[in-house]
């Protein structure tokens, strides 16, 4: 799989989850923080900002790229990933900008417009 390219020095990931998969989403959103060291957000057991789905949040640097990807990729286990850089146009971030590991879903963008 081709992943794509590290451009900017901050990214954020979300990973979407639902009931089926709370089990593994919340393993997951532990070892990424144990195993990697890197920034979670909350475990989203209700929709948040533009997200369609339950998710959480992993907060990674351009230095961490390299590693975090194949690494979220191998043990996302099917779920999908939003990823995106962090340039402080969210919008752009979340549209232009983004990226999927898994199958993409439909972000709520509109709630950009009133920024």
């Amino acid at each position: 799989m081709a992943f794509p390219a590290n451009k900017f020095s901050d990214y954020h990931a979300h990973l979407y989850f639902d009931e089926n998969s709370l089990a593994h989403a919340t393993q997951l959103r532990d070892r990424v923080y144990n195993q990697l060291g890197l920034y979670v957000g909350n475990l989203n057991t209700r929709l948040v900002g533009p997200h369609p789905q339950w998710s959480f949040q992993i907060s990674f640097t351009g230095e961490q790229f390299d590693m975090f990807l194949p690494w979220i990729d191998k043990n996302r286990n099917g779920l999908s990933v939003l990823l995106h850089p962090v340039t402080g146009d969210d919008l752009i971030d979340h549209s232009d900008y983004a990226s999927w590991l898994g199958q993409p879903l439909t972000l709520k963008l509109s709630i950009f417009d009133a920024e």
